[in-house]
């Protein structure tokens, strides 16, 4: 029955989304969401299931540029919780931006808070997750925003829309998981399952009836909204024996790219076109399995769904279903990139371009008013004394940014930064450059001295400064790709590359006419990437890597815009209800 609910609400959302596409007139739309658990069974295992209202994925979001949106969130369990809208500006309402002790203190149990927004200047595909703890690995869901003007792409061809949103199951506890890789020292277990819309599909124990389908009819055109929530892993993924067109990254339009496989890092969404030019009747798996750039352990599994053709076919038990699903099996496996393909996620990620029209221009900034350059590092704390450590060489794993691992304080620092209250909660110190210099990506990736500083340092702009920052990859411990994500704006990647950024030489090859708009990308293996912002936003804005277990570990920092000179320019007033630490 589960099973059979989604399905109605996925109907339901595709239905909605072909009567109310395009809306030239913005209004409130207000919604509920209750933290709660549930029990739900994958995996012959059966466990009680952090959701909101009951759903796993939780409720899809749908609203029109332009809307003003009010999201109710009551919090029914013991510990606290927050919500994060991956993506949304929240421009001048920082208070609604959601990660737990940077812009808002979580909401306690038994409390409610209401998140007040204004969709400005954005359409497309989105998410939201909780952003406390590890909770987002369950508490999910879509955030579409629909245009007012029709799609930039064949809009009028298009039948209706598939959401599919990336997950990842875990049999365990997954806030025991993160309490014993801190109070160890060591790396977190892994995931049992990827998920395709909260299920696993046939090739894991007990999940043949847990499988996505999504039907189809043969001729037409449909949009697959593609959502990345998994809690660790970057992944590829595939539709058997189909060509798809990427039309949309992060809720902003690009050029048309066409390709048989994708590769989408946690907190990113890719909005792709699929032709349905198959014959009625037919099967092709949905396949999504890891991008791998890490030493530790991980997930070696694939998830399975099927795009199933309406029309006659055979009986589901017949010889000839099975040998079909055999099949597109195969060709599947053939469109999936191997698990280390870096060089097909390098190849995919330079194909995407800001779509750059008169309608929608590329608004990135030629010049620049600050260049802010920092490592990205795994690290390796030598072992308290009197303690037993079980990271590598009887240590501890952290992570940092230009060697500070991020620590988050006991209260909100946008509140206290409000307040004109910092002491003891954040200080303005980040440093602005690596405080060592070496050979970032080539040294030896264990013998190094490790140790990182630990602290809540943010930096501080001026309100429409344009900002440079470069992620400079390092080699300690191992070259890994880090999927980046900038609350409070979007940014513009302008350039990338493998080993150490050139300050002198890189910058003249950077991409200034049509480089990708994003909120989240993913620093390559190895390399860096440098983005360029304009920091129109006044607020404080986290900026950390999303993959939850580096976070954990202090992979992150934060920055400030200062209020601008007019009254439109300047950070809101904190809501009524904002929740008290």
């Amino acid at each position: 029955m589960e099973n059979l609910g989604f399905l109605i609400i996925s109907t339901f959302l595709l239905i909605f989304a072909t009567l109310l596409p395009y809306s030239s007139a913005s209004t409130t739309r207000r919604f509920h969401f209750n933290v709660e658990w549930k029990k739900v069974t994958r995996l012959c295992h059966t466990k009680q299931l952090l959701t909101v209202n009951g759903q796993y994925p939780g409720p899809t979001v749908a609203v029109h540029e332009g809307d003003t949106v009010e999201i109710k969130v009551t919090n029914r369990i013991a510990q606290n919780t927050t919500i994060h809208w991956h993506g949304l500006r929240q421009y001048r309402t920082g208070w609604a931006d959601g990660p737990a002790y940077i812009t808002q203190c979580p909401i306690r149990s038994k409390q409610s808070y209401t998140y007040r927004f204004k969709v400005k200047d954005q359409r497309g595909t989105l998410l939201w997750h909780a952003h406390h703890s590890w909770q987002r690995a369950s508490v999910y869901g879509a955030f579409i925003i629909y245009p007012r003007q029709p799609y930039p792409f064949s809009g009028s061809h298009i039948q209706s829309e598939i959401p599919i949103i990336l997950g990842e199951w875990w049999n365990d506890d997954v806030d025991m998981v993160e309490k014993e890789m801190m109070k160890t020292g060591a790396g977190a277990k892994v995931s049992d399952a990827y998920t395709l819309n909260g299920l696993p599909g046939p090739l894991y124990p007990c999940s043949t009836k847990d499988t996505f389908t999504a039907n189809v009819d043969a001729g037409k055109t449909y949009i697959l909204r593609i959502i990345n929530a998994a809690l660790n892993n970057e992944l590829f993924l595939a539709v058997a024996n189909h060509t798809l067109t990427v039309v949309e990254v992060d809720a902003v339009y690009t050029k048309p790219v066409h390709t048989k496989a994708i590769m989408i890092a946690p907190g990113q969404t890719t909005t792709l076109l699929l032709r349905a030019d198959q014959l009625s009747g037919g099967e092709f798996i949905i396949a999504a399995t890891p991008y791998v750039t890490s030493v530790f352990p991980f997930n070696n599994s694939t998830a399975f769904g099927f795009l199933r053709y309406s029309g006659k076919s055979k009986p589901e038990n017949s010889e000839n279903t099975r040998r079909r699903r055999r099949l597109t099996a195969m060709s599947t496996v053939a469109a999936l990139p191997n698990m280390l393909d870096t060089k097909f996620a390098t190849k995919f990620s330079d194909s995407i371009k800001s779509l750059g029209s008169a309608k929608y221009p590329c608004k990135v900034p030629t010049k620049i008013d600050k260049r802010v350059i920092t490592t990205i590092s795994l690290n390796l704390q030598d072992c308290p004394p009197n303690q037993t450590c079980e990271g590598y060489a009887g240590k501890r794993f952290f992570a940092s940014m230009n060697n500070i691992s991020f620590i988050r304080p006991p209260m909100s620092i946008l509140e206290s930064y409000y307040k004109k209250q910092s002491k003891g909660v954040f200080s303005l110190d980040f440093p602005e450059k690596p405080p060592n210099r070496f050979d970032f990506t080539g040294v030896d990736p264990v013998s190094e001295n490790m140790n990182t500083e630990f602290g809540t340092k943010l930096f501080e702009v001026e309100f429409g400064s344009r900002l440079e920052i470069v992620f400079q990859g390092t080699s300690f411990l191992n070259i890994e790709n880090h999927p980046l994500h900038v609350h409070g704006h979007n940014f513009f990647v302008v350039g990338r590359g493998f080993g150490n950024f050139d300050p002198e030489k890189d910058p003249k090859s950077y991409n200034l006419v049509d480089p990708p708009e994003r909120n989240t990308f993913a620093v390559p293996t190895g390399g860096w990437a440098a983005i360029r912002i304009n920091a129109d936003n006044p607020g404080v804005w986290f900026i950390h890597c999303h993959l939850e277990q580096h976070t954990s570990w202090g992979l992150a920092m934060g920055f400030i815009v200062k209020d601008g000179p007019l009254p439109s320019q300047t950070l809101l007033r904190p809501p009524h209800d904002l929740p008290q630490c």
